[in-house]
């Protein structure tokens, strides 16, 4: 899963892309045309203590890639550029870097610092690109509408009555997320990539001296701007950016003395991948312990794809437990005895933290 980080000029975004993938990527980096790319692991302790009671030779963790794009969101009213767009509508979630944090030495472009000015400012940014871009599309159909067959101008009428709708909705500030949306909606519109449409994080990019203050500040933020597909977070980016260059059992430490439990970046990690309405399977075996990331609602038979196409294709049926009560029970054999390892059909929905056994024959 792919997720762009976008963020008015100067909101540290480019420094939370490092600290998040442990990149070196140069904020502003003049006539830069290429996205920056980190791939991330997911931390997933249930994972950690899996593998601690199995022992596998290898341990896997689900992944993200994050995209900090050249370029950015600003209030001058000229609207972001086409290429900058572009690269937005290919990621499946977007993360919003807010600048919370006070430099005298980096003034904001805005004059003050206000992040939520700058959350309202940037939606609407994003509006005006799905607005311009549902204008555009309409002005084709409805000429391709006129000119055609009446079986092929019903479709076309149906989809023009859609996008009215998605223009009204966004002239009334309200992101397309939160519509109500029919299944064949959802299946004309996902051809669009519109960015309101995306599952959103919103990161408030703290001073390191707020740091004890991080989940006050995350909550009020979230009483204000959370809802559906959207989480908000808090961290310091350059507080973490420096805890990359430690190790990490300093680093652990480092945090311990600060008296977080969690770091700024595990969280947001975690919560990059709940935007996205993602849950997480486990296999695990002598050979390799491993969480693999599945839309929540997917199928056992889905989660066989995700592992191999081989092993869908050959499906006879999955056993199942939850993570906690394989550690309870300590092994699968032991699981079994005790009559906990459920044997699923291919129609049997994941459930977060299944821990999963497929039978196959191919």
């Amino acid at each position: 899963m792919d997720l762009g980080i976008v963020g008015l000029e100067r909101s540290g975004k480019t420094s939370v892309f490092n600290a998040v993938t442990g990149g070196h990527a140069r904020a502003g980096a003049y006539g830069a045309t290429e996205a920056n790319i980190g791939v991330v692991k997911v931390p997933d302790e249930r994972l950690d203590r899996l593998c601690a009671l199995i022992q596998p030779r290898k341990v896997t963790y689900a992944e993200a890639r994050y995209l900090d794009v050249p370029g950015g969101l600003s209030f001058r009213g000229d609207g972001p550029e086409p290429a900058y767009l572009a690269s937005l509508s290919k990621c499946d979630a977007l993360v919003h870097v807010v600048r919370a944090f006070q430099d005298e030495a980096v003034p904001h472009p805005e004059g003050s610092v206000d992040p939520d000015r700058d959350i309202e400012g940037v939606n609407m940014e994003l509006a005006f690109a799905d607005l311009a871009l549902i204008e555009r599309r309409r002005d084709k159909l409805d000429i391709a509408v006129r000119s055609a067959r009446p079986g092929e101008r019903e479709a076309g009428e149906r989809e023009l009555a859609l996008l009215q709708r998605l223009r009204e909705a966004l002239e009334r500030e309200e992101p397309l997320r939160t519509q109500e949306l029919s299944p064949d909606d959802r299946r004309i519109i996902s051809g669009y990539q519109l960015l309101t449409n995306k599952p959103l994080l919103i990161l408030a990019n703290i001073d390191e001296s707020e740091i004890g203050r991080a989940e006050e500040i995350e909550s009020a933020l979230a009483a204000r701007w959370a809802g559906p597909s959207v989480e908000v977070a808090a961290l310091s980016g350059k507080l973490e950016a420096e805890l990359t260059e430690l190790s990490d059992e300093d680093a652990a430490e480092f945090r311990r003395d600060l008296g977080l439990a969690e770091g700024g970046l595990e969280r947001m990690i975690r919560l990059s991948h709940h935007v996205l309405g993602l849950i997480s399977f486990f296999t695990v075996g002598e050979p390799e312990g491993r969480a693999w990331a599945l839309r929540a609602g997917s199928t056992a038979l889905d989660a066989a794809g995700k592992i191999h196409s081989d092993i869908a294709r050959g499906f006879i049926r999955a056993e199942t437990i939850g993570w906690d009560e394989l550690l309870d029970c300590g092994t699968l054999g032991e699981a079994r005895k005790r009559g906990l390892l459920r044997r699923e059909g291919k129609g049997y929905i994941i459930q977060d933290g299944d821990v999963l056994n497929i039978l196959f024959n191919v």
